[in-house]
């Protein structure tokens, strides 16, 4: 049987209904691997109060960025806004409040603030042990490092990634996107989906757990299979695959593309869509290992073909061959091809007032999908409305924001 809508959940007429239209999510997140993972709840038509201290008091830069910037506006559409001082035990009598009729709350604190708050799952579940509370940090909730800040380029370090990004003999290289933050955010996500399917069994929610560094770690895969049951210890490979060859990057006459000519069949076919048949009758290129064995000698050979085309020709030609290849866009290039624009990667959401493109959700469902409703709130824009539907009075709210309790 599934859970039954609450009654905060069905308030709020302005948030979106969906998938997950059911369910109240409050959102104490901050820079980007917890707003990453309330998004996904979002985009699904979650109930999102997006949780902020009061303007005037300090707070640093939890954002991560401007409020106005992209960034900022990416992570949080489709959430309201509610400000709150937690430092205050007003503040946090009023989130009790909010937890009794929530279903999850998302943080990414470092693991001491939350119990230094008294907002931690101990605390948080004891006013509602149906409450799914998921943590997000840099390195777990105990052990050696649970006190350290964590940072997406430090996971990447410690999480064996920059080791084999770049060229060989390079260096460490870090990847071009805060890749840790995105992972522990996304499976933070999940966690909490696969918690909220168990609790329609038992009735009870859950303490979800992540880091960056656990989320860096798993998504090595295979690179981290390698050493766990091989013994390798994968190095940099650059642009070439590090064990389905030849794959990688050559030049054309006007740029670069990539090439996955793996595995015997479209090896051969390959050779043959390249012009070069007698490749296959090399000794050096008769099967996999042997190319792997001989990949400097080959990758220059296909070098040499290459270069006599355009990228727009190869790709066109290796493709009809049943050879997977494909331009290297730049990101306008990227959001310009026919294929993207059909996929609705980007979004743009005109709601009279202005208009805003996003970054889409990747994922299609063919009865509820994703959809981008409403732009980020200001800070605090719904705080009102919020506590009006928990049982304040105007009176109260007008007192609370008079002493920055909201």
């Amino acid at each position: 049987m599934l859970d039954a809508p609450n009654p905060a959940a069905a308030s709020g007429a302005d948030a979106t209904a969906g998938a997950l239209s059911r369910f109240t999510v409050l959102d104490l997140t901050r820079v980007r691997s917890g707003p990453t993972c309330v998004r996904q709840l979002a985009d699904w038509g979650a109930k999102v109060i997006k949780i902020e201290m009061p303007e005037g008091l300090d707070q640093g830069d939890p954002m991560g960025g401007p409020r106005g910037g992209p960034d900022f506006q990416n992570l949080h559409r489709n959430k309201r806004g509610l400000t709150l001082n937690l430092k205050s035990p007003e503040g946090v009598a009023i989130l009790k409040r909010l937890v009794r009729e929530a279903d999850v709350v998302v943080e990414n604190f470092r693991p001491d603030v939350k119990d230094r708050l008294g907002i931690g799952y101990k605390e948080l579940s004891a006013e509602n042990p149906r409450l799914v509370y998921a943590s997000i940090s840099g390195f777990g909730q105990d052990g050696p490092y649970a006190g350290r800040p964590g940072f997406d380029q430090i996971a990447q370090g410690m999480g064996g990634l920059m080791s084999i990004t770049g060229l060989p003999g390079q260096g460490p290289v870090r990847v071009g996107i805060p890749i840790a933050d995105l992972c522990a955010g996304l499976f933070a996500a999940q966690g909490i989906m696969v918690a909220l399917l168990e609790r329609e069994v038992s009735g009870k929610g859950q303490w979800v757990q992540t880091s960056l560094l656990q989320a860096q770690a798993f998504m090595l895969d295979f690179q981290a299979a390698r050493w766990l049951q091989a013994g390798e210890v994968p190095k940099q490979a650059g642009n070439n695959h590090p064990t389905s060859i030849p794959t990688g990057v050559f030049k054309t006459s006007d740029g670069h593309i990539n090439i996955a000519a793996t595995g015997n069949a479209i090896w051969k076919r390959f050779a043959v869509a390249a012009g070069a048949p007698e490749w296959l009758e090399d000794p050096r290129f008769k099967d996999a290992g042997s190319r792997s064995d001989n990949r400097d000698a080959l990758n220059a050979l296909i070098d040499e073909k290459i270069a006599g085309r355009t990228s727009e020709e190869w790709v066109t030609a290796l493709n009809e061959a049943g050879v997977p290849a494909g331009p290297i866009y730049s990101i306008d290039q990227m959001f310009a091809d026919p294929q993207v624009k059909h996929l609705g990667i980007a979004a743009t959401l005109d709601d009279g007032t202005r208009a805003q493109t996003y970054v889409a959700q990747p994922i299609g469902l063919s009865r509820t999908p994703a959809r981008i409703n409403t732009h980020p709130p200001a800070i605090g824009e719904h705080s009102a409305a919020v506590l009006r539907e928990a049982g304040y009075t105007d009176d109260e709210i007008a007192d609370l924001k008079t002493r920055q309790v909201i």
